[in-house]
């Protein structure tokens, strides 16, 4: 029998440091990046721009940690889940990354309007082109991909019983709901703040419990 002590502590922790990284960011970014694009706040923000850079990454590498260090417990079940799960934690944190590099880009493209390197119109047509791929490739990389990571993810624990069933079906219906938020999004269907605060909140809720639960309980024995 396998309890896997060891990797239920570091995958609750890689949980609960990118659920904190995203709040974090969100707070600190504020409403710097709100059309139309300003190039004094955005420069006057550098630091709060850098340090979601950062967190960012923080994100990213958790996020892929994750996705890595659960392969060898999902693939008990399914190699083809388990590879399905680590590619779409993969395929999430590129998504990341691209909203790192845009973002940054953003702040750099503020600098130059700022030396007179650009006009006004330029200024905000390639700003307002480089801030729709960073909200895209976040949103869609922090919603789409992140809800079909977790089906990957619970279903198969689910059927182990690693951890309380309850778990699991509060992961798979919060994952639902998440990929219906991304889905709503890529159709430009999110005008109504309080229903997409409503399916994101079961997944947001539930990875911190589980992550809790990882670190103080761990997963049931396995053969």
């Amino acid at each position: 029998m396998k309890s896997y002590r060891k990797t239920a502590i570091i995958v609750g922790v890689l949980f609960i440091i990118a659920t904190v990284a995203s709040i974090l960011t969100i707070a600190i970014l504020g409403s710097t990046l709100e059309t139309p694009l300003n190039h004094i706040t955005i420069i006057e923000n550098e630091y709060q721009i850098d340090l979601t850079v950062l967190l960012w990454l923080i994100l990213a590498v958790s996020v892929t940690g994750i996705g890595v260090m659960m392969y060898p417990i999902l693939k008990k079940y399914n190699e083809g889940l388990a590879l399905g799960y680590i590619g779409f934690r993969l395929t999430e944190s590129i998504c990341i990354i691209i909203s790192t590099i845009t973002l940054l880009s953003i702040l750099t493209l503020s600098q130059d309007y700022a030396s007179g390197t650009f006009d006004t119109t330029n200024y905000q047509s390639m700003g307002l082109l480089l801030l729709a791929l960073q909200n895209w490739s976040f949103e869609i990389g922090t919603l789409v991909f992140l809800g079909l990571g977790g089906l990957f993810l619970y279903y198969p624990l689910y059927e182990l019983k690693l951890v309380p069933r309850i778990l699991s079906i509060w992961g798979i219906i919060g994952a639902a709901c998440v990929i219906l938020y991304g889905v709503l999004s890529v159709f430009g269907l999110t005008a109504d703040s309080i229903t997409l605060n409503l399916l994101a909140a079961p997944i947001a809720i539930q990875e911190m419990v589980f992550a809790v639960w990882l670190i103080v309980k761990g997963f049931f024995s396995i053969s």
